[in-house]
């Protein structure tokens, strides 16, 4: 029988807060919010800092609602390159321990550190790594220990900030299964509702179903949270899984320079279907889209989008695509259109919480990625954003410009 594996997840509390306040140590101890398009009081609060927090500041409320709750709140401008530049600094600092970390978004990650625990103990190098991102860094953290990646996540989560928890498997049914089975890590409202509906309320009612019956009425993405439930996942630290997938993209040069917006649309359905055909192949689904537009004149055009629902249908990509096209577009001929997707994620570890069940019809129906799109047009870009899709932006723009080069000079 081999040695348990001992599993930390790091998580960077209220990290674009937190980094501006190490950068600017005047906002210390005040209650700071984070939001698109500050200067406009519609504008959307994106994190806050915790005494923000104590106050009644919620991320998606509006500015000009946050203030009214707290009359002294700071409101700033995300600052992008800051937090990425702060993110690799970290994960530097965390491959100094191991070389087993897996990035899972900007602000936090993965590390086995098995092989470290014979001269070390756990909770003391938990704590090491939290007192020098402290020190180097200025930036609390939690620090979730466990024999596995779920239950890793579900420590980090609870305790907030700086704290450091340890679940063991022989401590499920005193620490994990008396939960709300809203709060179980790959359940979001919809699967809560369902769940609830048929009587689990807690994460150990869950656990406790049969696992027949749970394969048999809601299918095998259930099983994965069935067997999280009873502590269970054999997912390994990938050190790779973050830069396993930059990018993937196409683009096609029009049979003729044209205006003809069903053309266009079509051209984004050919591309779509492509993209779809990979996403499926490799399991994982997308939080970027890039499009390219090349005009009569060759003049280029490349615009991003950074999506809070993940992209795995064609559907969903056209609709994306077109939206971005139609709001960018000159209205001159268009010669070229590409399609780039990024920033992916496994299916099984997708942030979408409604898709456990349907999570493919969901896509063919849900309008959310529109009102989504809309109220980022309104109150400006990345007004709601994953913190988690930031990073690779300007790899994404990158590779798609020398994509679409190379079918120039083909």
């Amino acid at each position: 029988m081999g040695k348990a594996s001992v599993i930390f997840h790091i998580d960077m509390n209220s990290f674009y807060a937190s980094v501006e306040i190490a950068n600017h140590p005047e906002l210390e101890g005040r209650p700071l919010a984070i939001a698109g398009k500050p200067e406009e009081r519609h504008g959307i609060i994106v994190t806050s800092s915790y005494e923000a927090r104590k106050m009644g500041v919620r991320t998606t409320m509006t500015v000009q609602e946050a203030q009214k709750r707290c009359p002294g709140l700071i409101v700033k401008h995300p600052d992008f390159p800051l937090y990425r530049r702060t993110s690799e600094h970290l994960f530097q600092m965390l491959m100094s321990y191991t070389p087993l970390v897996e990035k899972a978004s900007i602000d936090e990650g993965y590390l086995d550190v098995t092989g470290q625990i014979e001269r070390i103990h756990p909770l003391r190098l938990a704590s090491d790594i939290q007192a020098r991102i402290a020190k180097e860094l200025h930036l609390p953290c939690s620090i979730g220990i466990a024999p596995n990646k779920f239950l890793a996540k579900m420590a980090s989560n609870m305790k907030k900030p700086m704290g450091v928890t340890v679940i063991r498997k022989r401590e499920l049914a005193d620490k994990l299964w008396p939960l709300p089975i809203g709060k179980m890590h790959g359940v979001g409202p919809k699967t809560e509702k369902i769940l609830i509906k048929d009587g689990m309320f807690t994460i150990g009612d869950l656990a406790r179903k049969d696992p027949q019956y749970i394969a048999t009425k809601y299918g095998i993405n259930m099983n994965r949270l069935h067997a999280h439930a009873n502590g269970n996942d054999d997912r390994p630290v990938d050190p790779e899984a973050w830069d396993r997938y930059k990018s993937i993209g196409h683009s096609v040069t029009l049979a003729r320079d044209t205006r003809s917006l069903d053309l266009i649309r079509s051209t984004f359905q050919k591309l779509a279907s492509e993209l779809v055909i990979q996403l499926h192949r490799e399991h994982v689904v997308s939080y970027g889209i890039t499009v390219t537009i090349r005009y009569y004149d060759w003049t280029t055009v490349t615009r991003q989008r950074s999506t809070v629902q993940p992209l795995n249908d064609q559907d969903e990509i056209v609709n994306v695509a077109y939206a971005l096209f139609q709001k960018n577009w000159n209205h001159s001929a268009v010669r070229l259109l590409g399609l780039t997707l990024a920033d992916f994620q496994p299916v099984s570890e997708s942030t979408k919480q409604l898709d456990i069940f349907t999570y493919q019809e969901d896509a063919k129906t849900e309008r959310l990625m529109g009102l989504v799109n809309e109220l980022n047009d309104r109150f400006g870009d990345f007004t709601l954003t994953p913190a988690a899709r930031l990073l690779n932006e300007q790899s994404s723009a990158r590779q798609n410009e020398e994509e679409t080069k190379k079918t120039e000079k083909r």
